[in-house]
């Protein structure tokens, strides 16, 4: 079952153009101080969810240190990939074992009385006596 993601609070255009006015009124330092709070009151935005959006478009861009989106995105599918194959593994894994009894290498019990009967040399349709 796969979960679908939270709708997003923000449409993408809101998102970009906080981001943009954001990073140009923190880049003159006349208006650097207070800019988040300024924007983000300007589009009923949350300061600190701007603030989280202007440092991952620093890391996408380069000029701050971290995980990019692009890598994010890559790791939680490579993340998803391991869990389902593990998952598949381990049914795989478990299929030989289905069936049989504890401390039993054969398999079921049936099995086990079987290789317990003694056999014989006889072939089927003859006689020990021809």
């Amino acid at each position: 079952m796969r979960v679908l993601p939270a709708p997003r609070k923000y449409p993408e255009e809101l998102r970009e153009r906080a981001i943009r006015l954001a990073v140009d009124l923190r880049r003159d330092p006349d208006t650097k101080q207070g800019a988040l709070q300024r924007v983000g009151e300007q589009l009923g935005i949350n300061p600190d969810t701007l603030r989280n959006w202007v440092q991952q478009a620093e890391v996408d861009e380069g000029h701050r240190p971290g995980v990019t989106s692009a890598e994010a995105k890559r790791i939680a599918e490579l993340e998803r990939e391991v869990k389902e194959l593990r998952r598949a593994g381990m049914k795989s894994a478990s299929a030989p074992l289905k069936g049989r009894e504890p401390g039993n290498p054969r398999g079921t019990a049936r099995g086990l009385a079987r290789a317990a009967e003694p056999r014989s040399r006889e072939t089927p349709g003859r006689s020990a006596a021809s």
